[in-house]
């Protein structure tokens, strides 16, 4: 769900939100969020996406890995936001990496982001220490962690 205060994406005025969103799992286990807004008495909604990814390092590679982390290249993520995706970020477990993407339409960003020269750089740079992601039977980049639980998202919690 999106804080009380981000903009409608078609107008440059401030929505409110409401207290509770409506979520849907995907098969592919992105889990897509629509939260309803109320902006000058109309309601729209606000789609997000937030999907987990698992993918393992070579061994080795670890610390050089998060060095590579510690500032990506400002153009790729330049790309990233263009494509659709509004946050990424990844946790580390010993050879295990855990990415959570948060994005309006992840299909939508991997195809974007699939002929980009920029992002075919990054993801050359970074085979030298990713093993690979899981592979999706749905043909989407990456096999998505199962959604179990989130705390706002039940719907009997004060």
């Amino acid at each position: 769900m999106s804080p009380p205060g981000r903009r409608c994406p078609s107008e440059p005025q401030t929505c409110q939100s409401p207290a509770r969103p409506v979520e849907t799992i995907r098969p592919s286990g992105c889990v897509t969020v629509r939260s309803p807004l109320r902006w000058r008495g109309v309601f729209c909604s606000l789609v997000t996406t937030r999907l987990a990814l698992h993918s393992r390092l070579i061994p080795g590679t670890e610390e050089a890995y998060e060095l590579e982390h510690a500032r990506v290249w400002p153009e790729l993520i330049a790309v990233m936001r263009a494509a659709g995706i509004d946050d990424w970020s990844i946790w580390r477990s010993g050879r295990d990496l855990f990415h959570l993407v948060v994005c309006a339409d992840f299909e939508a960003a991997v195809a974007r982001l699939k002929d980009d020269p920029v992002d075919q750089r990054w993801q050359q740079h970074m085979s030298q220490f990713v093993e690979g992601f899981a592979q999706n039977p749905e043909g989407v980049a990456g096999q998505a962690l199962r959604h179990v639980w989130t705390m706002s998202e039940q719907r009997d919690a004060p």
